[in-house]
C-alpha cells in the first residue's frame, strides 16, 4: 500500500510541476484516502488559496445527476422513459415527437447540436439574459440532423430538456428537485445548483489564460446550463455521491439496472462505461471556460478518483487514468510537456488569419502565434509540435490542434478555409 501512496505521490507531484493547477484531487479506496491534495487559488483577487472545502463548478459531471432525477420519476411511476418526451414535455417546448426521454438520456435523439464554432452560443448568446421558451426557439427547436436513435452525439440539449421535463412533471424547479430528493437525502450540503446570481459561500472562482497572464475567465449565465451542467459541488459531497451510486441508494434495483445499462458509444445515463483492467469503470467529465473536471468510479474495488479545477492548465483525463493505472499496476510515462519544434517568422505568418469571423482567429504577436476567441478578447499562446500541429502553452492538450493545407491548397483550422489573411498583429 505505502508503494503505491508513493508512486502516486511521485507522479502528481511530477506532472503538476508542469503546469499550474489550481483546484483538488482526492483518492479514496475502500475508505482509505490515499491522496488528497488542494492546490492553487479559489480567489486570486482576495488571495483565498483552495482547500479540501472549496466548491467548484463540475460542468458537466451535472448530467448525471439530471439522469438520476429521471430515474426517480421512473421510481414513481411518473415517468416512463421509454415513452416520447413530448409527453412529458410543456406544451410549448415539444420536439419531434420520435424522441423519447431514453434517446435524450443516452445522446441518441438527433437533435441539432448548437454547440458548435458557426452558432453564437458560446461567442455570444450564453452571455444574454435567459429565457428558456426563447433558448428552446433559438438553439434547440430545430429539425433533427438524425433519426432518433441511430447515432450517438453528445449534446446538451438532451440534458436540458430533461431538466424541463423533471419541472414540468414533478411541479418543482429543477434546483428544487435535485436539493429535496437527491442533495438533502444524501446530506450534500456544498452541492447545490448555481443560477450565476445567487451568491455561493466557499465557491472557487473560474481561470483562464489570456497571453501568458491569468484573467476571470469569460463570463456565461450559468441558467443556459440548466441540466446539462451548472451544478456546485466539493469531493467531500461527490463522494457521498460516489457512495450512493455504490451502494444503490435511493433507486430501485429496476431503475439502477437502467441507469447503468450500457448504450451507444459506452454511455449509459450521464456516466460512461468502459471495461478496465477486468473490473467496470463509470467516469464523467467536465469542460468548460476555466473548468475541467473528472470522477472515476470503479464500485466493484471500491475506488473513487475526483478532480476539480478552476482554471484549465492540466488535462483532467490524462491525469485521471494516470492515477487509475498507478492504482492497478500500469507502468504510466514520466509526465512531460510536448517538445516544440521552432518555425521562424515567416513560417508561423502562414497560419494567420481569420478562418471564422470574431469566433477563429490565428495572430502573431510579438514573435508568438495565438489561437483568438471572443472577438479578440481571448489570447491562446499556441506553439508548432510539427508538420501543422499545435497546442496550447499552458494547457496540457492531449490532441494538437491541425492548421494545415485543405483540398483546394488553402489553410484550414478546424475544418474551415482560411477567409482573411489579417492576424498580423506585430
Amino acid at each position: 500500500m505505502q508503494a503505491i501512496q508513493s508512486k502516486l505521490q511521485t507522479y502528481i507531484n511530477e506532472y503538476l510541476k508542469l503546469w499550474d493547477f489550481y483546484g483538488v484531487i482526492q483518492v479514496i479506496r475502500k475508505g482509505e484516502v490515499l491522496f488528497e491534495k488542494a492546490y492553487g487559488y479559489a480567489s486570486i483577487e482576495f488571495g483565498i488559496k483552495n482547500d479540501l472545502n472549496s466548491r467548484f463548478s463540475i460542468a458537466s459531471l451535472s448530467k448525471q445527476f439530471t439522469a438520476f432525477a429521471i430515474m426517480l420519476l421512473c421510481d414513481k411511476k411518473m415517468i416512463d422513459i421509454d415513452q416520447p418526451a413530448n409527453v412529458y414535455l410543456p406544451a410549448d417546448l415539444k420536439i419531434d415527437a420520435s424522441i423519447t426521454t431514453h434517446h435524450l438520456l443516452s445522446h441518441t435523439s438527433g437533435l441539432y447540436n448548437f454547440t458548435n464554432f458557426e452558432d453564437d452560443f458560446f461567442a455570444c448568446y450564453n452571455r444574454m439574459e435567459y429565457s428558456r421558451n426563447a433558448f428552446f426557439k433559438k438553439c434547440i427547436n430545430k429539425k433533427p440532423t438524425k433519426i432518433a436513435g441511430t447515432e450517438f452525439d453528445y449534446n446538451n440539449s438532451n440534458y436540458n430538456l430533461l431538466a424541463w421535463i423533471i419541472e414540468n412533471v414533478s411541479g418543482e424547479t429543477y434546483e428544487d428537485f435535485l436539493r429535496n430528493h437527491i442533495f438533502l437525502p444524501l446530506q450534500m450540503m456544498n452541492s447545490e445548483v448555481d443560477d450565476g446570481c445567487k451568491p455561493i459561500q466557499n465557491r472557487s472562482c473560474n481561470y483562464v489564460k489570456d497571453f501568458d497572464g491569468t484573467i476571470k475567465s469569460p463570463y456565461f449565465n450559468e441558467k443556459f446550463s440548466i441540466g446539462a451542467g451548472a451544478i456546485i459541488s466539493n469531493c467531500k459531497d461527490l463522494y457521498k455521491w460516489y457512495i450512493c451510486l455504490r451502494d444503490r441508494k435511493l433507486l430501485s434495483y429496476k431503475a439502477y439496472m437502467r441507469f447503468f445499462r450500457v448504450n451507444q458509444n459506452n454511455y449509459c445515463y450521464g456516466l460512461e462505461h468502459q471495461h478496465i483492467y477486468g473490473t467496470d469503470k463509470f467516469s464523467h467529465g467536465g469542460d468548460h471556460l476555466g473548468i475541467s473536471t473528472y470522477m472515476q468510479n470503479f464500485f466493484d474495488e471500491d475506488l473513487c478518483i475526483i478532480i476539480l479545477s478552476n482554471n484549465e492548465a492540466i488535462n483532467q483525463y490524462r491525469l485521471g487514468n494516470a492515477i487509475s493505472d498507478i492504482l492497478h499496476h500500469v507502468d504510466v510515462a514520466v509526465p512531460a510537456k510536448r517538445r516544440e519544434v521552432p518555425l521562424n517568422e515567416s513560417q508561423l505568418r502562414k497560419y494567420c488569419g481569420t478562418y471564422l469571423k470574431d469566433k477563429i482567429e490565428v495572430q502573431f504577436i510579438d514573435g508568438k502565434l495565438y489561437f483568438t476567441r471572443f472577438s479578440g478578447n481571448l489570447h491562446i499562446e499556441i506553439y508548432h509540435v510539427g508538420e501543422g500541429k499545435f497546442v496550447r502553452r499552458y494547457f496540457d492538450q492531449i490532441h494538437p490542434y491541425s492548421i494545415v493545407e485543405n483540398e483546394n491548397g488553402e489553410m484550414s483550422f478546424f475544418g474551415y478555409a482560411k477567409e482573411t489573411n489579417e492576424g498580423f498583429a506585430g
